[in-house]
């Protein structure tokens, strides 16, 4: 059986006829770079996030720099991040002019550990930005708390955690403003790139709203020196009617990580670890081994696809080595890197599907017990 890492020909095919008539609405109106669906869009996605406001752009990377741009980052501040993450996060931090300042992650979770943040806190400390990985919602009451001590600004990477929540509250709402992720692939994707940030604050909205367009308020009255990173008409209209189907895909995604829990139980197979005040909406489902390239190449032979998310921790990638850090200062980080595996999730996955997984992961796994002992 060939189980693939993602299917996003099956998903289209779900809601075809609802996506083609919003892809012929956008040909007919002609509206093809923001206009009312991209509008539409951003008002259902705000009230979806719990946030008062949403800002459409053209890839999650713009939705995270103009966030810390709203927020006057810039040369001579620092922000604290986690060494283990897709760069983009770290990217939009250098694209300020500002520094990553980095602090280990928990061993359990692969989320930036809370306390391990305030000894990282200097006089040019300006924000903190946690990143949601994988859909699992970092400790946001622990890093508010800690914001709000030092008068620190939260940006929230949810560009992969649509719909993840902590304590009950939905990310996207909760910190100062968070960004958001409509790569193809991510749980609530486009076709094509996208991006968006959610603010509670007027001031950031208007500002983020200027510097996508040019830094314009109104066409040719550049009151800011913008960009051009705002979202196409054919993206917002896509991905509103996507968003009406967000809630089903997410609890499908759920249930497929329920069914590998119990397929792994017992197994010795690592499982993420979920915690209670978190609603985690598994952008990807992680395991771990210390054979990676072995298990997928056997994976691959028996047509399962994988992915590892992410091989490098950004301490240690050549672009970043002007920072300062070595090997070694993050072990956690640095340990999960080597060791993690993504399997096979979208809501679209079949429990036939995931026993053949199942049975190939476990299969490696007794193999690599026996040989360790």
């Amino acid at each position: 059986m060939t189980v693939p890492f993602v299917d996003l020909k099956a998903q289209y095919l779900s809601i075809k006829p609802e996506v083609d008539a919003a892809i012929q609405h956008i040909l007919d109106n002609t509206q093809f770079i923001l206009g009312a669906e991209v509008a539409a869009f951003e008002k259902e996605f705000a009230e979806y996030c719990g946030a008062k406001h949403c800002m459409g752009v053209n890839n999650g990377t713009s939705a995270l720099h103009l966030a810390m741009l709203a927020a006057d980052i810039g040369a001579g501040d620092e922000v604290i991040t986690t060494p283990f993450t897709f760069v983009a996060s770290v990217a939009a931090i250098w694209y300020t002019g500002a520094k990553p300042v980095f602090v280990d992650i928990d061993p359990k979770t692969y989320l930036i550990d809370p306390a391990k943040i305030e000894a990282a806190i200097t006089p040019k400390t300006k924000a903190i930005l946690p990143v949601h990985l994988y859909g699992q919602a970092c400790d946001m009451d622990a890093i508010m708390a800690i914001a709000k001590k030092h008068n620190l600004i939260v940006i929230e990477d949810a560009c992969q955690a649509h719909g993840s929540e902590w304590n009950g509250k939905r990310v996207g709402g909760i910190g100062d403003l968070a960004a958001f992720s409509f790569y193809p692939g991510k749980n609530l994707g486009a076709y094509g790139e996208g991006g968006a940030t959610t603010t509670n604050n007027d001031e950031y909205a208007r500002k983020i709203r200027m510097l996508r367009d040019w830094g314009a308020e109104k066409k040719y009255q550049h009151v800011l020196k913008g960009y051009n990173m705002r979202l196409e008409g054919m993206q917002g209209a896509i991905l509103r009617v996507k968003l009406k189907y967000l809630e089903k895909w997410t609890e499908a995604r759920r249930e497929a990580a329920k069914r590998y829990d119990a397929l792994f139980a017992g197994s010795g197979v690592p499982t993420p670890y979920v915690s209670d005040k978190s609603r985690h909406v598994y952008h990807i489902y992680s395991t771990r081994t210390t054979k990676r390239q072995e298990w997928q190449d056997a994976l691959n032979a028996r047509g399962i696809q994988s992915g590892i998310h992410y091989p490098i921790a950004i301490h240690n990638l050549p672009a970043y080595a002007d920072l300062g850090y070595k090997n070694g200062d993050f072990p956690h980080a640095e340990k999960a890197a080597a060791e993690q595996l993504s399997l096979p999730m979208f809501p679209e996955l079949t429990a036939e599907m995931q026993a053949e997984v199942a049975a190939a992961v476990i299969e490696l796994h007794k193999k690599d017990a026996g040989l360790a002992r």
